[in-house]
């Protein structure tokens, strides 16, 4: 029987919109749009240009600086736009879907006579090796190199994340080979961390080492995991994968094609009925979400559609495309109303960390926040608030400082090859100073590549 792991800091934000147990599957867009930002350090070549048509699973571009690193159509249909902004960097690639998709058939060894090289092959040319994520630095793996361990969450305890148990439930054959294609790319264990107390398709996942967690968020956060069973050290490298591209990539194991569909939990107090749906990735965001599943606004009050959660997730407008690494949207009031006395009131219905508000006193109440800073920028100052957070034996305060003052070497002491930014994103919702947390964290990781690659 595996050890639970306990962890005590943290914050679970209680928020109104969980979605409902229920999958509707959707039918095709008429769109679908892949977005080179999506992909952290890739400078996007093209291979395609408007009016070609691709298959599902054909070459879009390229990483200039890693040129095997390929990036692929999630749908067969016709490039009908490239979109461009400032310097012409490549805002998206816009693929209009075929009625019947046509897919590309990548031949597949068997596996128990396959190498490292030959799944290597398989997974850069199909486009699901981005799939896979490299720590320390939180960026696409080097397939040149070898993991020391492979880790896998199966829980997300982000702020109404969905339940991976509950989404994957029919997905044991596709999870399983998705595993066994793992285990041919380290000589280390395949971890695999589960929420205690529940059981589903997960729990019965063989060839992984099950780890149980126990605690508030960010405990599902795979680098808290890695943390406290496999830290990464200098010099070290673990790759990491999604629970939901593990059974992508076993499917493209199983059938020789790339399907990219996937189960996203639609959620948020600002959504009329929220629930699970099945969709292929990058779709538009208003394909998931119809402006009849919008609750009404107050007068002058608008909403924000976030991909993915209200901690880490990317704003994206109406028009826009659900991120490549998604497994949520999130829609909340955009908080762009003012409100008279605020700071004076009692507040009973808002959420504070400081006891601020007496709604302290409702521990279970689930809340309605909106994006809304309730101030400005302040004057950064070391309170020892932050610790009670970060459930990692590292002191992000200082850390953060270190980054901000360039010191590689501190940073090194501190942890930053621990970290991403999602692990310090508990920080950036607490800090009474408004700072960019999750951005210093991101300049200090390309610092780090910059001055050591």
């Amino acid at each position: 029987m595996s050890k639970i792991i306990k962890l005590k800091r943290g914050l679970d934000i209680n928020l109104l919109g969980e979605a409902e147990k229920k999958i509707t599957r959707l039918p095709l867009a008429e769109s679908y749009g892949v977005v080179p930002s999506d992909f952290e350090g890739v400078t996007p070549k093209l291979l395609v240009k408007v009016d070609d048509v691709v298959k599902a699973g054909s070459p879009l571009f390229f990483d200039k600086n890693r040129p095997e690193v390929i990036f692929t159509s999630p749908v067969s249909g016709k490039v009908t736009a490239v979109n461009r902004g400032e310097k012409r960097k490549i805002l998206d690639i816009v693929v209009a879907a075929d009625a019947e998709q046509v897919y590309e058939n990548f031949q597949i060894k068997p596996l128990e006579s396959a190498s490292k090289e030959d799944v290597t092959g398989i997974l850069l040319a199909s486009g699901l090796w981005p799939f896979i994520i490299q720590r320390p630095y939180g960026i696409i793996a080097d397939s040149a190199g070898t993991p020391k361990s492979i880790f896998i969450s199966g829980f997300d305890s982000a702020p109404l994340a969905p339940d991976m148990n509950f989404a994957l439930e029919g997905e044991y054959d596709n999870l399983q080979k998705g595993i066994d294609v793992l285990k041919k790319l380290t000589d280390g264990k395949i971890h695999l961390s589960l929420k205690a107390g529940t059981n589903g398709v997960l729990n019965k996942l063989t060839g992984v080492e099950q780890h149980l967690f126990e605690g508030p968020h960010p405990a599902g956060n795979v680098g808290v995991q890695i943390h406290h069973i496999d830290p990464v050290n200098k010099g070290e490298a673990v790759w990491t994968v999604d629970i939901q591209n593990v059974a992508i990539i076993g499917h493209l194991f199983n059938t020789g094609k790339v399907d990219m569909t996937k189960i996203y939990a639609v959620t948020g107090s600002e959504v009329e009925n929220p629930q699970y749906v099945a969709a292929i990735s990058c779709a538009p965001i208003s394909s998931l979400i119809s402006k009849t599943a919008i609750k009404s606004q107050p007068e002058g009050g608008s909403v924000r559609y976030i991909s993915g959660n209200v901690l880490t997730g990317k704003k994206v407008e109406e028009d826009g495309y659900v991120g490549f690494y998604g497994n949520q949207i999130t829609v909340i009031p955009e908080g762009d109303k003012y409100e008279f006395l605020g700071w004076a009131m009692p507040r009973m219905k808002e959420f504070s960390v400081s006891r601020s508000y007496f709604s302290w006193l409702m521990p279970h109440k689930k809340y309605v926040l909106d994006t809304n800073l309730h101030g400005g920028h302040r004057p950064f100052v070391v309170t020892g608030l932050f610790e009670k957070y970060v459930p990692m034996d590292i002191y992000p305060m200082y850390l953060l400082k270190a980054i901000l003052a360039g010191d590689i070497d501190k940073m090194e002491n501190l942890g930053i090859y621990e970290i991403v930014e999602e692990d310090l994103a508990l920080c950036e919702f607490v800090d009474p100073s408004k700072t960019d947390i999750q951005q210093i964290v991101r300049e200090g990781i390309n610092l780090m590549i910059k001055e050591l690659n």
